[in-house]
């Protein structure tokens, strides 16, 4: 009979060589939901607890997805997600803003994705560059440094007029 570990990493291997999506249980995070993966290569280190999925790679956790060709993983003895970086061009959506960037990092104890390397933010016809930014997932909230961008203005609108409540 193998031993757990090993029949986990010949499961996990065949999973993600086939092309499936997988509900990851080293993934659950702080917040109950999953993350999910799907990647076309899983290299799994169970004594160093930490993972690289490489090819197409795909996260999801929530209204988060993250798209790249590469993302390291660490995980803890539970084992949960605790951290990912992505690399080699990232697109990232969340609550509506698309993020794209050379690399990415998700804290998902604190809930944030920070995008590092020349950002570009987009929702709707609105776009802004940047050095690096932080999106805060769970409110979609977002800061940013080394700002540049077009936010489009409402036809007719008039200077000085306040918001709507």
């Amino acid at each position: 009979m193998l031993p757990r570990a090993s029949a986990f990493l010949i499961f996990a291997a065949a999973l993600a060589t086939s092309g499936a999506t997988v509900a990851d249980p080293l993934a659950l995070g702080a917040s109950g939901e999953p993350l999910e993966m799907a990647a076309e290569h899983l290299d799994l280190d169970v004594e160093a607890k930490t993972a690289l999925l490489t090819g197409a790679v795909k996260l999801t956790k929530g209204a988060l997805t993250v798209a790249c060709p590469r993302v390291e993983i660490r995980y803890d003895q539970v084992p949960h997600v605790t951290w990912a970086k992505g690399s080699g061009g990232v697109v990232a959506e969340v609550k509506g803003v698309r993020a794209e960037a050379p690399e990415v990092e998700l804290d998902l104890a604190g809930q944030a994705l920070s995008l590092r390397g020349g950002v570009r933010l987009t929702r709707g016809e609105g776009w802004i560059t940047a050095d690096q930014a932080t999106i805060q997932i769970a409110t979609g909230k977002v800061s940013m440094t080394g700002v540049k961008g077009s936010i489009p203005v409402e036809r007719g609108a008039r200077s000085g007029a306040k918001p709507p409540p």
